[in-house]
């Protein structure tokens, strides 16, 4: 195991490299930049302030400073943002997208596995096709149309709940973002798991403990779950870095001050060094998740050895 984790690390590292050089150079490519405003620059005012961020380098030259800057740990200043570093504004606003995305997932993840077994356990029944129906309404309606409706049902209608902002950080405030996101999510989870489900119920040792009279929850607890959960754990990974990293429009709507708010706001300036720190930090969580994916395969299922 000790030797695998050492080579997908190593091997993590030109990935990586690539998704550095790839959006380095296209951010670079779009127009713009970082100092456009609707009242142009004097233009000496204008080479001040590049020279001062090192834009008036050739691209090779600051592709390799930045690089040098990522070996410390350091994703440089934001452009936009003067007061703060890029590492400053991740830590403001990963916490807010981790609480967020976390609480969205594991709602979707006791709710999906939930609904998923049922369907699979009374297959071609009532309950099946309810849930399979409520999955594709999921899958179909995308989370901006999802959050207005909810807004507009429970926060201007009801007035149980507010509309937007995190406020205190009470629960209240987080019902509404929190369930938007974990919508669509629900409806993967519950389909994925439907559909292994089913495999792994017909399968000889799930006939064996029918034969031994265990109970239903028994064999479904004990028995079919720890298999049916292949796919949905390789699901996990680039989901759960997507919905907590990712959350752009559910922020936006929301008026939450999370990391995706930061990326829309750093690509729309155009700030560099902001959007770069984003993706690269994004990209990073991917390959961790999806390494914890790999090392959770190996528990759930005993025939997966890592050499």
């Amino acid at each position: 195991m000790l030797r695998y984790s050492f080579s997908r690390f190593f091997g993590a590292i030109p990935t990586l490299l690539i998704l550095v050089a790839v959006a380095f150079f296209m951010i670079r490519v779009a127009p713009g930049g970082p100092f456009d405003s609707e009242r142009a620059l004097l233009p000496e005012i204008e080479a001040n302030l590049r020279a001062a961020y090192h834009l008036d380098e050739p691209l090779p030259q600051q592709f390799v400073r930045y690089l040098s800057g990522l070996l410390r740990g350091d994703f440089g200043p934001s452009f936009q943002y003067r007061d703060f570093t890029v590492t400053e504004l991740i830590a403001t606003g990963f916490p807010v997208s981790l609480r967020l995305g976390g609480a969205a997932m594991l709602l979707a993840l006791l709710v999906g596995l939930t609904a998923g077994s049922i369907a699979a356990w009374r297959q071609n029944s009532f309950a099946d096709h309810s849930v399979m129906a409520v999955s594709m309404t999921g899958i179909s309606i995308p989370n901006f149309v999802m959050a207005p409706i909810l807004i507009l049902v429970f926060a201007v209608y009801l007035g149980w709940l507010p509309a937007g902002g995190l406020g205190d950080g009470s629960m209240r405030n987080m019902i509404l973002p929190v369930v938007s996101l974990a919508l669509p999510q629900i409806a993967y989870i519950a389909r994925l798991t439907r559909g292994s489900m089913i495999e792994v119920l017909r399968s000889n040792f799930i006939r064996t403990a029918r034969a031994q009279g265990l109970s239903t929850l028994t064999i479904l607890l004990r028995h079919a779950l720890k298999p049916a959960l292949l796919p949905v754990v390789s699901y996990l990974g680039p989901a759960t870095a997507a919905v907590i990293t990712g959350s752009v429009v559910i922020e936006q709507i929301f008026g939450v001050p999370g990391l995706g708010r930061f990326f829309v706001q750093g690509a729309l300036n155009r700030d560099y060094t902001l959007v770069m720190g984003v993706v690269v930090f994004y990209g990073t969580l991917i390959i961790v998740l999806n390494f914890l994916v790999d090392l959770a395969y190996a528990w759930l299922d005993p025939k997966v050895k890592y050499g």
